[in-house]
């Protein structure tokens, strides 16, 4: 028997994410791809390269922290290393599983709009030749191992159907996805997180700051047009089976509503780009392919 596909906006599939390809490229980005070999891209380091090259005399205006003291001790003149920039950047998704992603009032879920954002940029990432790779906040499961070109993105796509389908059980947070992020990338790789606002309050500030301080880290925060604009009315709710019925034209149950919701969100916004992060919200209403203003560096807006 044939299966039915999944439910437009209520599971993401292979086939949505894969037609988001065409989104993830403007001309710009192609005309970058055509002038350089396939698979290469100069990083934008935010420190040194990771390969060392080789040894010369130190000259006025090298970094000293980069001196070879062996060599210096041996020959009695000042040298300093010189490391190779890495030549093929890593981009790696971080996808929050969290519970509250797998809900939605208008066009979507959050998690499927979670999906297609990370699937466009895993098509952007590749198309700029970058290597990609994701993971998630689980002690189990290992990450996507990262690989260049339609056969890396294809790999990304394939983990966010199967983590957006519905909320993993052994979740662990965001904590433990950067803490395994933070081990597997090098200096200069470009870090892309997609969370709901309610998981950024259990990361310290201090982690982002240290991220933000070797990669390049952007941030997408997945919310529902529900949960920062409420209407003033009584909402009915399925919750373990019953109904309840939720006053939202009360305005003590309002502002816990806001305080739950809209709170972390504008939080987020203000507290992450004083920490060297860019960060952007995306409603489920919007064009997922919003998220490249993030990925790009330019400024976006936020509910």
């Amino acid at each position: 028997m044939r299966a039915d596909p999944p439910a437009p906006g209520v599971l993401p599939s292979i086939e949505e994410l894969v037609a988001l390809r065409t989104l993830a490229s403007s001309p710009r980005h192609l005309r970058r791809v055509r002038t350089r070999a396939a698979g290469l891209a100069t990083s934008p380091m935010r420190g040194r390269g990771m390969e060392y090259a080789e040894s010369r005399e130190y000259a006025v205006g090298d970094d000293a922290r980069h001196i070879d003291w062996r060599l210096t001790a041996r020959t009695g003149r000042a040298h300093t290393k010189v490391f190779h920039a890495e030549r093929e950047r890593l981009t790696l998704i971080v996808a929050d599983t969290s519970p509250a992603l797998y809900f939605g009032t208008r066009v979507r879920f959050k998690s499927v709009q979670a999906a297609r954002a990370g699937a466009v940029a895993a098509w952007h990432a590749v198309g700029e030749g970058d290597r990609v790779a994701i993971l998630r906040g689980s002690p189990r499961e290992p990450p996507v191992p990262p690989a260049g070109g339609p056969r890396g993105a294809l790999r990304v796509i394939d983990a966010l159907v199967r983590w957006y389908a519905a909320p993993p059980s052994d979740d662990r947070g965001l904590v433990l996805a950067l803490d395994r992020a933070q081990r597997l990338m090098r200096p200069g790789a470009r870090l892309l997180v997609l969370a709901d606002p309610s998981s950024m309050d259990a990361v310290p500030a201090t982690r982002w700051s240290a991220l933000a301080r070797h990669h390049d880290v952007a941030v997408v925060l997945l919310h529902d047009p529900l949960e920062t604009q409420p209407p003033a009315l009584r909402l009915p709710f399925a919750a373990a089976g019953a109904r309840v019925e939720m006053p939202l034209d009360d305005a003590a149950t309002r502002q816990r509503w806001l305080a739950r919701f809209a709170a972390p969100l504008r939080q987020a916004n203000e507290s992450l780009p004083a920490r060297g992060v860019r960060v952007m919200a995306l409603s489920t209403t919007e064009p997922s392919e919003a998220c490249l203003a993030v990925l790009d560096g330019r400024t976006a807006r936020v509910a």
